[in-house]
């Protein structure tokens, strides 16, 4: 073991290093294990941005996707019992026994939907008051109506006044609460999207430093040995390009197949969702505006409002809208439909307003072809049908999305342990011309 002269001090290991690092082996350790270390980091980040990628990718099918279509069948099948109760009840008597199965299931599957949302709220406070308020309320609801029910079985006129009742509270806290959780689960949709198809930018950073600092090393080693080219040097840059390539292509067929994906695929679903609704508040507006009687000029003026947004000739025209994204035959029929449906509600109304009561009820419940309840079956079965080929369309491209990033995370994994053993091979092979 050497030790210091009488008299003086060891230097400092830092010391050591710099008085090394002015020699040229010095130099060539310092660039060895800067570039791997450079190497190394970009690979853990990047592998690590490619796998968040595709956990982004996989969250959106098994998650994302089916959860907004879960909240958004919770506002259906709740607005839809609404409808078909009021539509029981114009019936009189005793309600036809396909609209009252029709109401049961339509509450046994909000009731499993409310189910299935309340396994995702997390720590979102919000998500779960508004999930709180459909499980607490809900069973109130269906009280009401019971009630209505039988007061309309015997003929009594309080039956109208707990149907009411009952529709008031769905449509002042029920259905409210069922909008804003599919606007919320939407919203994370939408998201995750951005997510899926943002620029991985500290990894680009990274692999673009690395890139130059090998070039760097490769001009400062042909300068200090009047060598073209160090096979190990030339063997870790083209790892790092094929690298940077794959990814590339990579990521950016996934980025275009998620806009795919939003556009023709969650987009128009959710611009059909909306139509759907309005719809729906549509058809209660109409059966109850009849279980009103005098009452219900509040109903026919929201019917008004909302069906503008379903046959009206501005922008708001969903279903306009839903024919730019994506012209399919089922939303050319719900248009055709809806405007049959607009015309039956405008003969409701002249017969009710002519004193013709009983034959309006026929028009809004009867089964003829041209029948209020016809045309909006037929309306709502189309618009069912576009959602269906929307939440298709959307998880094809988000598949294969998922598919092209497939490989890619061991991919770079495996590419960085080969630029890092060509960076080794190379360095080391110039060490030894110093020994």
């Amino acid at each position: 073991m050497t030790t210091a002269p009488p008299g003086t001090t060891a230097p400092s290991p830092l010391r050591r290093v710099a008085r090394s690092a002015t020699t040229t082996p010095g130099r060539l350790s310092v660039i060895w294990a800067g570039l791997l270390l450079l190497t190394i980091a970009t690979g853990i980040v990047s592998a690590v941005a490619t796998q968040a990628k595709q956990d982004t990718l996989d969250e959106l099918l098994t998650q994302r996707e089916p959860l907004a279509a879960v909240a958004q069948q919770i506002f259906r099948s709740l607005s839809d019992a609404d409808a078909t109760a009021a539509s029981a009840f114009l019936s009189g008597g005793v309600e036809p026994p396909e609209l009252r199965a029709r109401y049961e299931l339509d509450i046994a599957t909000a009731g499993e939907a409310i189910g299935a949302a309340s396994s995702d709220l997390g720590a979102d406070p919000v998500a779960a008051g508004y999930v709180s308020t459909l499980s607490r309320q809900l069973p109130v609801y269906t009280g009401l109506v019971e009630t209505a029910r039988a007061n309309n079985r015997q003929g009594f006129p309080a039956g109208a006044a707990y149907l009411r009742e009952a529709s008031g509270l769905m449509r002042s806290k029920i259905l409210p609460a069922a909008e804003q959780l599919y606007g919320i689960d939407h919203l994370r949709l939408r998201a995750a999207q951005d997510e899926a198809r943002a620029l991985p930018w500290v990894p680009v950073a990274l692999t673009a430093g690395l890139l130059v600092a090998l070039l760097a090393a490769q001009v400062h080693l042909t300068r200090k040995t009047n060598r073209l080219l160090n096979v190990g040097l030339v063997v870790a840059t083209a790892a790092v390009v094929v690298a940077v390539a794959w990814a590339s292509v990579a990521l950016l067929l996934a980025a275009d197949r998620v806009d795919d994906a939003q556009r023709n695929g969650s987009t128009q679903a959710d611009v059909l969702v909306h139509a759907r609704i309005n719809a729906l508040k549509c058809r209660a507006d109409e059966t109850l505006t009849l279980v009103a009687r005098g009452d219900g000029p509040g109903y026919e003026a929201e019917w008004q409002q909302l069906a503008a947004t379903l046959t009206g000739d501005g922008r708001d025209n969903l279903l306009r809208q839903a024919q730019d994204l994506a012209p399919t035959d089922a939303v050319r029929q719900a248009v055709d439909n809806a405007t049959a449906w607009q015309g039956a509600h405008r003969r409701i109304r002249e017969l009710d307003g002519n004193g013709q009561y009983e034959e309006a009820v026929t028009v809004a419940v009867g089964q003829a072809p041209d029948s209020a309840a016809t045309t909006f079956a037929a309306l709502d079965d189309d618009l069912r049908t576009a959602i269906d080929a929307a939440r298709t369309e959307f998880a094809t491209q988000t598949t294969r999305a998922a598919q092209v990033t497939t490989g890619l995370t061991p991919g770079v994994a495996l590419l960085t342990l080969v630029a890092a053993a060509g960076i080794s091979a190379g360095i080391r092979e110039r060490l030894r011309e110093y020994r």
